[in-house]
């Protein structure tokens, strides 16, 4: 058996570092080889395109993890690509083709939209699409919506640190997505405010997943480093 190279890609209001640090250490402490990527956030087209230039100078086989946002970017990215070997999402949206992550969240009930704050982009609005405008969590709603796990002091961190997230990345439909002809796996936060607990069963069901419960909120990288790492040994040993 080979463990394959494991590519961690974050989500929105996050970064690598804050999403990725503790399960990277678990993780490589055990041999893994791993790269985090830094996701840009822009689109969902845009990051896809952006993960694939990553994964085409990686050996394969890959093992491709996306947290939140992060998850609709790995299953567009992935599709057709014959080094991927499997999917994990840890409460992640798994869009189908067609879907937005947006979608996903109005249907879900996510508090996204109660919780961020918009400021524009800069340079010229398109003349069709979205508003041309990013979002990110007001940092006073930070730790009790993303990340109720942490500490205050980590939080405020994570919070003053945080990516937005451009608005045309949560509207915008996916392609077919990775997920139906890929193994996939999915760790569910059983108390997430972000994408609801219901939300992630749905999705991890239509995908056949494996799946694990955590109880954990959101930022569950942060709280269930173990676990979670456990999961992606599972699905890169092949």
């Amino acid at each position: 058996m080979t463990n394959s190279t494991i590519v961690l890609v974050h989500g929105a209001f996050a970064d690598a570092t804050g999403t990725w640090n503790t399960v990277a250490d678990v993780l490589i402490r055990r041999g893994h080889p791993v790269i985090a990527v830094a996701n840009p956030l822009r689109g969902l087209h845009h990051d896809a395109e952006y993960l694939r230039t990553v994964l085409a100078t990686t050996p394969g086989p890959i093992t491709l993890v996306g947290h939140s946002y992060g998850g609709a970017v790995i299953s567009h990215a992935a599709t057709g690509l014959d080094q991927v070997s499997a999917l994990v999402y840890i409460a992640a949206f798994a869009p189908d083709e067609g879907e937005s992550a947006g979608q996903l969240d109005e249907k879900f009930g996510g508090r996204a939209q109660q919780v961020t704050q918009a400021r524009p982009l800069p340079g010229p609005a398109p003349l069709h699409g979205p508003p041309h405008i990013e979002l990110s969590i007001v940092p006073a709603c930070y730790r009790e919506a993303f990340a109720p796990d942490t500490a205050p002091d980590t939080a405020a961190v994570l919070a003053a640190t945080q990516r937005p997230l451009a608005l045309a990345a949560m509207l915008e439909p996916a392609g077919p997505p990775a997920w139906k002809t890929l193994p996939s796996y999915y760790a569910i936060s059983t108390r997430d405010q972000m994408i609801p607990t219901a939300g992630q069963r749905e999705m991890a069901e239509r995908m056949k997943a494996t799946t694990i419960d955590l109880d954990a909120g959101h930022a569950a990288t942060l709280s269930h480093p173990g676990p979670i790492a456990d999961l992606i040994s599972t699905a890169s040993t092949v």
